[in-house]
């Protein structure tokens, strides 16, 4: 466990596909691309915000979906389209002054890990894949897609940031 006197979270950065979703990818008969978003995950993100604390979703695909429920959480900044999320990260913390010691990752993937190893506090749904698993101070008992995010924000608040 950290020591974290000096680490109060100002930022939780949050990976969509495989985190706040599922990880699978719908479409109906049209053709038309639909996710499925856990309401107990935006109930986590609204507690994020009573607690002072920032949001960033930052994902390597483009919806169009994904900025509406994003926009309907009230999440303070939605990046889509990022290739290189380490780098776009770095970028953002200098831009906003805000220290990696006062950040915290969710991720599952892959894509993920270097944006992960940045920050001090990582978490991940129980299906993350193992790379993940081994890097991170939370695990989460749910699976992304069906409350992880709000599982790891809970143990932040709860952990982390007494």
């Amino acid at each position: 466990m950290h020591n974290n006197k000096n680490n109060r979270v100002q930022l939780i950065a949050i990976d969509v596909d495989g985190t706040l979703t599922d990880g699978g990818i719908y479409y109906t008969e049209n053709g038309e691309e639909f996710k499925k978003f856990s309401v107990k995950d935006g109930l986590g993100i609204n507690l994020a915000h009573d607690a002072g604390i920032e949001i960033l979703v930052i994902t390597g695909r483009k919806s169009q979906i994904v900025s509406r429920r994003m926009r309907e959480l009230k999440v303070d900044y939605i990046v889509q389209g990022v290739e290189n999320k380490a780098k776009f990260l770095e970028n953002f913390l200098k831009e906003k002054s805000i220290s990696p010691k006062n950040v915290c990752y969710i991720g599952d993937d892959l894509n993920d890990l270097d944006a992960m190893k940045l920050c001090f506090f990582k978490c991940c749904p129980a299906d993350a894949v193992d790379e993940v698993k081994l890097v991170v101070d939370f695990i989460s008992c749910k699976n992304g897609g069906y409350g992880a995010v709000r599982e790891c924000i809970e143990w932040l608040i709860k952990v982390a940031m007494r």
